[in-house]
């Protein structure tokens, strides 16, 4: 379901800029990806014969190298669906903030983006200027310039990082 989750919701919302960016070798990605799912369905097939008892890689690594292993498993599962969550509620308030700009509403970039990316585009700007920026790391930029100051401290509020509200004091830059 974590896979699932995380194939998905990569396909449908990050495919336009994979298919710009890399080409056709997109194309030779999904058959890469196409064999990997048969051979892992091959192989929960025959984990499925071999246990009469339904249940998920839980139900095979206890049966198959015992209860510590299987709850190590149990974990990696539950970790598994954290991250999924995570992608799917970032490409939701994507696909959430292109259609509020679709009825004209616009939100800030400093709303819409992690500080992280504009952080990154700082101090790419600052290392080696304004002309090595790609648009993405342009956008990044203005959202760190736009964003709100008090003093020399940046506020922002992120919910998908937790509620930050001052930025990083030691890495601000005045612009």
């Amino acid at each position: 379901m974590g896979i699932a989750a995380i194939v998905g919701a990569g396909i449908f919302s990050t495919i336009g800029l994979a298919s710009y960016e890399g080409g056709p070798a997109v194309s030779l990605l999904f058959i890469f990806t196409a064999f990997a799912c048969v051979f892992t369905a091959l192989a929960y097939a025959q984990f499925a014969s071999t246990v009469p008892v339904s249940g998920s890689a839980y139900t095979y690594a206890y049966v198959a190298f015992g209860e510590l292993f299987a709850w190590i498993i149990g974990w990696a599962l539950v970790l598994e669906y954290a991250v999924s969550n995570t992608v799917i509620a970032i490409s939701w308030s994507q696909y959430f903030v292109s259609m509020l700009e679709g009825f004209g509403l616009h939100i800030p970039a400093w709303l819409s983006m992690a500080p992280g990316y504009a952080y990154d585009a700082v101090d790419k700007m600052n290392q080696h200027g304004m002309s090595s920026l790609t648009a993405i790391d342009q956008h990044g930029l203005a959202a760190f310039n736009s964003a709100p100051r008090i003093g020399e401290c940046l506020l922002y509020l992120i919910y998908p990082r937790g509620n930050y509200l001052f930025g990083h004091l030691a890495r601000l830059y005045r612009y």
